[in-house]
């Protein structure tokens, strides 16, 4: 077995596992805590977490070629659709004890597993109860931040995103948005859906970096890679 960094993502390593086969993992911020029944592997003084594409779109958008993880140690992150913390404890894992990730979750059955899993053993998360499209309602709560990741099952997922980010993404900031095609209408192409998705951060402020689809790991999925660059 063997673990090295990924050397265009921090944070990210490749693993290669007894029987030849390679997978992506992050070092383990609570050592000997697993999250969603991923595999846990000591190796030399560290323990990393098996990150799983076809649980995660982030995982599944640096397998299907993302050219850039804006995810650093110490970076604040609000993730918008945190769930039961699959994805967010990765980047929990990323950021580190020096940055922070303020978990949006507007079902209470799923917060309550992310709380119980993740945050209760990691204390650079935030678990909220609140809805994505009220950003207002918790800006007493969440501080400014680097990155915005969205992957939420909302007709106006990008909307949502852009009315988070006017109030709390920095200048200069990235997003990354998974647009769920069938979540916003079912009755269009794909394809259109992520154009007038795409439209809309650009009209926003936004410049379009990359374009991944998430196939086969996410059907009907793409992952938009943006930086936030109002022009005031």
């Amino acid at each position: 077995m063997k673990i090295e960094p990924l050397s265009k993502f921090d944070g990210v390593y490749r693993v290669t596992l007894e029987d030849g086969s390679n997978r992506i993992a992050s070092k383990n911020l609570a050592p000997g805590r697993d999250v969603y029944g991923e595999r846990l592997i000591r190796y030399g003084d560290a323990e990393y977490r098996v990150w799983d594409p076809y649980r995660s779109k982030i995982a599944a958008a640096i397998l299907k070629g993302l050219k850039t993880l804006p995810i650093k140690p110490g970076y604040k992150v609000l993730y918008l659709g945190a769930a039961s913390g699959t994805t967010a404890s990765h980047v929990s894992d990323i950021v580190g004890e020096e940055g922070h990730v303020f978990c949006i979750e507007f079902a209470p059955r799923p917060l309550k597993e992310l709380i119980n899993n993740a945050c209760k053993y990691r204390t650079n998360m935030s678990p909220i109860l609140a809805d994505a499209r009220l950003p207002e309602k918790y800006a007493n709560i969440v501080e400014k931040v680097d990155f915005i990741y969205c992957d939420i099952a909302q007709p106006e997922q990008a909307q949502i995103l852009v009315d988070n980010a006017k109030i709390f993404l920095k200048r200069g900031g990235w997003i990354m948005l998974a647009i769920k095609a069938r979540s916003i209408d079912v009755t269009k192409e794909p394809s259109e859906i992520y154009r007038r998705e795409i439209d809309i951060l650009e009209r926003n402020g936004f410049q379009i970096h990359q374009v991944v689809h998430l196939e086969p790991y996410d059907i009907d999925h793409a992952m938009i890679l943006a930086r936030y660059m109002p022009d005031k």
